[in-house]
């Protein structure tokens, strides 16, 4: 019955990332937000929006380990998996200056959890708060910043990512709503299930929590990630797959991890400073010059990085053996 549960809570959580996703890009233009800022917020972090309910849950229950460890494992199977697929569907040519700017950060939202071990471990109040406060600088500089960019070709790109087809009649406003409302639902009913069965699958098997968090709650909740990214380089919008794992990264970090130790501060298992966090930090600064060679990330390249995710898990299993 756990597996079953477990598997159910996926499909929730796919589900209301889609609706809230739909519902919040209608909202967001009829609020006259610019179509980076839309991407950004909305469609970036709005697939990371499964994480956010999922840690938030966990740690509101007590259960610290999945919280932390699905915000680390989400990230590592961002980049490891994610962009690994979505290299081998189609080599992804990037943009070395689009991709500079927000990998640089991802390395230095990576790095912040460290941060902890300057308070025994404990990721309190204050650190997440500076982690928020972080993510929100961030989010006004990208605002500056798009302002700048080609908007409405961007707007067109994710329009087509989510598979909104452009129109000439706008959905009406209050079917939006509904939507974005209906979405927030399914997400808070999918983390409640996701974490209940996680945990009885864990404590059935005789595995610790902090490796379910890092493996089966993480790759669930990554996977309105997946699906974006692997449809974005079917259909050629490399710019697309790269920038949703990279902005999900910040998000995931300094948002998620942040906002969740404001509202119940965390203490970090020394495996994650050991082997999961330095694993996180390392495919981070790996990625960079991987995109960077010939400015693509080639089919040997994502080869290369779903080996070292299934080395990761290798380690993972030894450590928990």
């Amino acid at each position: 019955m756990p597996y079953i549960l477990l598997v159910a809570s996926l499909g929730l959580l796919t589900l209301g990332a889609e609706l809230l996703v739909r519902g919040s890009i209608e909202v967001a233009r009829r609020a006259g937000l610019s179509s980076f800022f839309i991407g950004l917020t909305i469609v970036g972090f709005g697939t990371s929006t499964p994480e956010l309910a999922a840690s938030m849950a966990a740690a509101l229950r007590g259960q610290g380990d999945i919280a932390v460890g699905n915000v680390v494992g989400s990230n590592i199977f961002n980049i490891a998996v994610i962009l690994g697929i979505a290299a081998l569907v189609c080599p992804i040519p990037v943009k070395v200056a689009a991709v500079r700017r927000e990998g640089f950060i991802v390395v230095l939202a990576c790095a912040a959890p460290f941060a902890a071990l300057l308070t025994g471990g404990r990721i309190g109040r204050v650190l997440g708060g500076v982690m928020v406060a972080g993510l929100v600088a961030y989010l006004h500089s990208a605002y500056r910043i798009g302002k700048r960019d080609a908007q409405r070709e961007l707007l067109a790109e994710l329009e087509t990512e989510i598979g909104i087809a452009p129109t000439k009649k706008a959905t009406p406003i209050l079917w939006s709503i509904v939507f974005l409302a209906a979405g927030l639902a399914l997400l808070v009913l999918g983390a409640r299930v996701l974490v209940d069965s996680a945990t009885t699958i864990a404590r059935g098997a005789g595995i610790s929590e902090l490796v379910i968090g890092l493996t089966i709650v993480a790759a669930g909740t990554s996977m309105p990630e997946l699906a974006t990214s692997a449809v974005a380089a079917m259909r050629r919008q490399p710019d697309i797959a790269v920038g949703n794992v990279l902005g999900s990264n910040i998000f995931n970090i300094l948002g998620i991890l942040g906002v969740t130790c404001v509202v119940t501060p965390q203490t970090v298992a020394r495996q994650v400073f050991v082997l999961d966090a330095p694993v996180m930090l390392g495919l981070s600064v790996l990625v960079l010059p991987l995109m960077f060679s010939a400015s693509r990330l080639s089919r040997a390249e994502g080869v290369a990085l779903l080996a070292a995710y299934g080395g990761y898990l290798a380690a993972l299993f030894l450590v928990a053996v």
